[in-house]
């Protein structure tokens, strides 16, 4: 088993009971159960056909994510976990992982996940304070999320939560008391991001007609650097921009899946995966309609469309994914891009403190994971 390459496995479930205002990802309103026991099947036939396009593989991780797939009836999780574990070879206990909201009424549903093979829990409690909660659109208030982290934590073997900050008037004070009960939770994991106001979004909308202003770049910058120093005071690494464990068993194996550069297969409408196919970078994404997902499954037997990578695209996603993390991105793999320790951008983004001098690696500082897309952007165009 361990001449096998890694593989992760993502699933995507688009069904929400709201839309979030900040959300751009591809969700759609909660639906009948007979579309979601077609949408189930689909995603198993799909993930069947692709073991035929990747071969023996060695499973690492599942993600089920969406969407919410906490809304999905806990025995079609249990099928989509045991058909990747029955095509590809499990290795040792498979981080198998579920994104939740802190409803009362998904709460009480995390047993039957946790029999259904989920042993890590991402939860989506965003904040403590009611008045941010409903300022972002969530549909629970903060004894919920209380309550929901304390069922998750007995429930599952890890626990992930997620958190919003930089909202309009937060201080860092305020968030400083956010990062303090989370804290509390004794979760291992903790997935903090600043709100960012996407195109096509509620947010982007309210924005424009000036109902409200986002924090600028100095409070960002504040509220970013109390982030990393209370969570590292507290036993947390932060192993990525946004991502922070307390030990490295704590990681999110699946996430490290895709800042490594290693394979996915992607399922669901609107899924995403990455693929080693003869040899060559191959970028699939499946159809983002959840009717089209279906029928495509039925009539070609995968969701997706294919698209090879040419060097130039693979070596400037390595850049744009590994970057993110600590541990970065070896130099070899960058080769396409002509980028190497003495390159001319990258002397320069060593000099500005933005690149750790590393004759092995290209790796960001702090400083220069605060502001990334610049750095990333810099290297890319190579100037």
């Amino acid at each position: 088993m361990t001449d096998l390459a890694p593989l992760g496995v993502y699933v995507h479930w688009p069904y929400c009971a709201r839309i979030c205002p900040y959300c751009d990802f591809n969700v759609v309103r909660d639906r009948g159960q007979v579309e979601q026991a077609a949408l189930a099947d689909a995603i198993v036939a799909d993930l069947t056909a692709q073991r035929a396009l990747t071969g023996p593989r060695r499973l690492v991780s599942v993600f089920l994510g969406g969407g919410t797939p906490s809304l999905m009836d806990p025995a079609w999780a249990a099928r989509i976990i045991d058909t990747a574990r029955a095509l590809w070879t499990p290795e040792g206990e498979v981080e198998v992982s579920l994104e939740a909201n802190p409803t009362d009424a998904e709460a009480g549903r995390f047993a039957a996940f946790r029999a259904a093979g989920v042993n890590r829990l991402s939860l989506g409690l965003q904040s403590f304070d009611d008045a941010a909660l409903k300022f972002l659109g969530r549909n629970h208030d903060a004894a919920q999320a209380r309550r929901a982290a304390d069922v998750a934590a007995a429930t599952f073997p890890r626990l992930s939560v997620d958190l919003i900050y930089a909202l309009p008037g937060q201080t860092p004070a305020a968030w400083r008391e956010q990062l303090a009960a989370v804290i509390a939770l004794g979760a291992e994991h903790v997935s903090p991001y600043q709100l960012t106001i996407e195109a096509g979004t509620a947010f982007d909308r309210a924005v424009r007609r000036g109902t409200f202003t986002p924090p600028g770049d100095e409070m960002g910058s504040a509220l970013y650097d109390m982030t990393q120093a209370t969570l590292e005071a507290a036993g947390f690494e932060a192993y990525e921009v946004s991502n922070h464990a307390r030990g490295e068993a704590a990681r999110s194996r699946h996430n490290l899946v895709y800042w490594r550069g290693q394979d996915y297969v992607g399922a669901g409408p609107g899924a995403h995966g990455r693929l080693t196919l003869g040899g060559a970078r191959t970028a699939t994404t499946a159809a983002s309609g959840v009717a089209d997902y279906i029928r495509a499954v039925g009539e070609a037997g995968v969701g997706f469309d294919a698209e090879i990578l040419t060097p130039v695209e693979a070596a400037e996603e390595r850049i744009l994914m590994g970057l993110r993390t600590f541990e970065g991105v070896g130099w070899e793999e960058l080769a396409a891009l002509g980028l190497g320790p003495q390159s001319g951008v990258v002397r320069d983004l060593v000099g500005q403190g933005l690149l750790v001098e590393d004759a092995l690696r290209l790796r960001a500082t702090p400083a220069g994971r605060f502001v990334l897309d610049g750095v990333t952007r810099a290297l890319i165009l190579n100037t």
